[in-house]
């Protein structure tokens, strides 16, 4: 147990994640929908923080749809490789600077993995969430 801050940034377990927010998919590791980076060119990102997302890599994904929501923007995605479905949130800014349309081809890249002790995938997720994560 820990704050309600540590509990976020460092979930118990898989379940825990779920269970406080969104989730997407990026090369089979769960990752927080504001933690992806979205960029024009497969070099755009760089792992940031303490570089536990190196491992999971630039992503290729076609933008289904664009969600203004103030000053974040929601892309809804699709994973070329795995034709999975998925969420990242941007600033507006950043959304603006790219341009983002429907259809357009995209690279991704997770900034941060939650650290819970092993890698987490969707098939630790409750059936329940997996709804939310095509859902919009």
């Amino acid at each position: 147990m820990g704050s309600p801050t540590e509990v976020y940034d460092s979930p118990a377990s898989t379940f825990v994640m779920s269970f406080l927010g969104a989730v997407s998919e990026l090369n089979g590791a769960l990752v927080r929908p504001h933690d992806i980076r979205v960029g024009r060119k497969p070099d755009m990102a760089v792992a940031g923080g303490d570089g536990t997302a190196e491992s999971i890599g630039v992503v290729r994904a076609t933008v289904d749809r664009v969600v203004a929501l103030g000053f974040e923007v929601r892309v809804e995605l699709t994973s070329a490789a795995t034709k999975r479905p998925f969420t990242a949130e941007i600033t507006r800014g950043d959304a603006e600077a790219l341009a983002l349309r429907d259809g357009d081809t995209v690279y991704v890249r997770a900034t941060r993995v939650p650290p819970i002790g092993r890698q987490v995938t969707r098939r630790d997720v409750p059936a329940y969430v997996d709804a939310s994560l095509t859902s919009a």
